[in-house]
């Protein structure tokens, strides 16, 4: 019985993690948009949208290829991925536009707001 009460408190932890992963990565998605030229986000529902998908792309990456897909998890691997990430993100989510440029900036503050988010384990 303490096993399946274990197991029940793990699956609502996890739910928790991602719920959080989700919304430190939206808030840092809208950070970078802002400080980042050309680099633009229509409405919070576009928001809400890049932060899915941009915490499902990550968890892809992460789960086949091992890499961390972080501007500071890898080295320039894992800025090349965050830069990456960011810019294929617009063929996904409609109102989501970014430029090659965009994107490689973009990694760098996305990746310095990263870090300093106690906790947060995103892009």
């Amino acid at each position: 019985m303490a096993n399946d009460n274990a197991r029940s408190n793990s699956g609502a932890s996890t739910a928790w993690q991602i719920i959080g992963r989700l919304i430190a990565s939206a808030i840092v998605l809208a950070i970078t948009a802002f400080f980042t030229p050309s680099f633009s986000i229509e409405n919070i529902w576009t928001l809400a949208i890049a932060a899915v998908a941009l915490t499902a792309i990550d968890y892809l990456i992460t789960k086949f290829t091992g890499l961390n897909a972080s501007p500071f998890g890898k080295g320039f691997v894992g800025f090349a991925l965050a830069a990456i990430t960011l810019y294929v993100i617009q063929f996904f989510v409609a109102g989501y536009s970014i430029s090659w440029f965009a994107a490689i900036v973009g990694a760098l503050i996305y990746g310095v707001i990263d870090y300093f988010l106690p906790g947060s384990e995103t892009l």
